[in-house]
């Protein structure tokens, strides 16, 4: 569910960015949230596989 929404935000900033937006606030502020989900997915897939150096 995170990756999808992640994926999500992310073909959001590439559609305002390929439309030429000039709304720069939006589009820091979905970038932003992109790489809050990126960290949260992250965090929970150590949880799942955490690293175990052999």
């Amino acid at each position: 569910m995170l990756k999808e929404q992640h994926r999500d935000l992310d073909a959001a900033v590439e559609a305002l960015e390929y439309a030429g937006s000039t709304d720069l606030l939006q589009i820091k502020r979905l970038k932003k949230r992109k790489l809050q989900l990126k960290d949260e997915i992250r965090l929970l897939s150590d949880r799942i596989l955490p690293d175990i150096i052999a």
